[in-house]
């Protein structure tokens, strides 16, 4: 079985990670979507269960995502889950050279590979650390926070 772990603190699950899951998908037989633990460093963060809840309703018509909480490293996650994979997003060259760095410390001390998937361009821009600032001072984010498909 294909598993691959997409990890973060989704804090909030954006309509670029939902395109990252959404293009990763047919890559694996399972996909699991780890959410960063509450975290001391940052006490604003909202708790990790009503993070992953609303990944959960998300995709809750999706057999073969699960939604799970980790600590540590995400290599450590991903060994724990049987996954041969780490799914990270890149939108820039800074994103790029930080994860590049990392996957290759998962590869060597981890054996386990990491899959960059580019941003689409439309979505350049969109990150969790933007909306949350936006949300600060009175924006509505909801356009850029997925929206669970109607079948």
């Amino acid at each position: 079985m294909r598993t691959g772990v997409f990890v973060g603190s989704f804090n909030p699950f954006t309509i670029g990670h939902d395109s990252i899951v959404r293009r990763v998908l047919p890559l694996f037989d399972r996909l699991v979507i780890g959410v960063v633990g509450d975290n001391v460093h940052k006490p604003d963060m909202p708790p990790a269960i009503e993070r992953m809840e609303a990944i959960r309703q998300l995709y809750s018509d999706e057999p073969r995502i699960e939604v799970k909480p980790y600590h540590g490293l995400a290599m450590d996650f991903a060994k724990a889950e049987g996954a041969q994979y780490i799914i990270k997003g890149v939108r820039s060259v800074s994103d790029f050279e930080y994860e590049q760095w990392q996957a290759d410390f998962n590869r060597r001390l981890g054996g386990i590979e990491t899959i960059l998937l580019y941003t689409e361009p439309k979505l350049a821009s969109v990150s969790s650390s933007a909306l949350r600032e936006l949300q600060h001072f009175g924006v509505d984010i909801s356009p850029y926070l997925p929206k669970k498909d109607k079948q």
